[in-house]
């Protein structure tokens, strides 16, 4: 089924075989193979309990697979500490819930693992997390403290946070579902530039919207396992599952 990664014609730079995940008696992902392509954007979406959390989450470790592997530009997953020390230094992860230090200000939520982790001079650290707050277009927020900014703007913070690490993959975890409605397309047209800007994206999302404008494959995930992967005009106009026809028909209302 996943002869799709091969699309963009560059080397992967996510590979998952076989991928198996248990939470006791539950079945969280059953035998999930899935290839990204250096520069490819895919988005995961399926009912909630499908297991794309999990799948993006067992990416950079923050769960660990049972069975299969993982191999992320060429580091396989495994216990060894050194390479998911690796394979994290260079996956950036926006969470749904912001994850920001209340305690620090923007800035320095957004130098701190540059310094601590890249160990990167302050003055380095800091010239670039003005690069990346200007980026996501809210550099004046620099001095602030997150409870003083709104969801879209601390989401926004998120992903700056998330670049200053200069990774090669981003990986998004259902980012706006936390959000307002109106501040959705604020976070929303962020991403839609950084996939623009050719970085590598995995993001689990019900955004079919920006799956439309932004994916080159879209991911439908139903009960631990992929169930159909298309680029996205074929995955909305011609889903070749009933259930894929059933969910879009539920998420779109049509």
């Amino acid at each position: 089924m996943n002869d799709a990664g091969v699309q963009t014609g560059g080397v992967a730079a996510i590979t998952i075989e076989n991928l198996g995940k248990s939470f006791g008696d539950f079945v969280a992902l059953r035998n999930v193979n899935l290839t990204v392509s250096q520069g490819e954007r895919i988005v995961i979406c399926g009912p909630s309990g499908s297991g794309k959390s999990t799948l993006i989450r067992s990416i950079n470790r923050l769960e660990q697979h049972q069975s299969g592997r993982i191999v992320v530009e060429g580091t396989e997953l495994t216990h060894d500490l050194k390479g998911i020390e690796k394979i994290r230094s260079n996956v950036g992860m926006v969470f749904q819930h912001f994850n920001l230090f209340p305690h620090l200000t923007i800035l320095e939520n957004c130098t701190l693992a540059p310094i601590w982790v890249r160990k990167l001079p302050r003055k380095e650290a800091e010239e670039v997390a003005w690069h990346y707050l200007r980026k996501v277009r809210i550099p004046e927020q620099a001095n602030k403290y997150p409870g003083q900014l709104s969801g879209g703007q601390q989401q926004r913070v998120a992903i700056a946070r998330a670049l200053c690490m200069k990774p090669r993959i981003m990986l998004f975890d259902e980012p706006t579902s936390a959000l307002d409605p109106e501040m959705i397309k604020e976070v929303l047209d962020t991403m839609i530039e950084l996939a623009n800007d050719g970085m590598t994206m995995v993001c689990v999302t019900h955004e079919m919207g920006f799956a439309q404008a932004v994916a080159d494959r879209v991911v439908f995930m139903d009960g631990g396992q992929i169930v159909e992967e298309q680029e996205p005009a074929a995955f909305f106009s011609a889903p070749r599952h009933e259930r894929t026809k059933l969910f879009l028909s539920q998420i779109l209302g049509h």
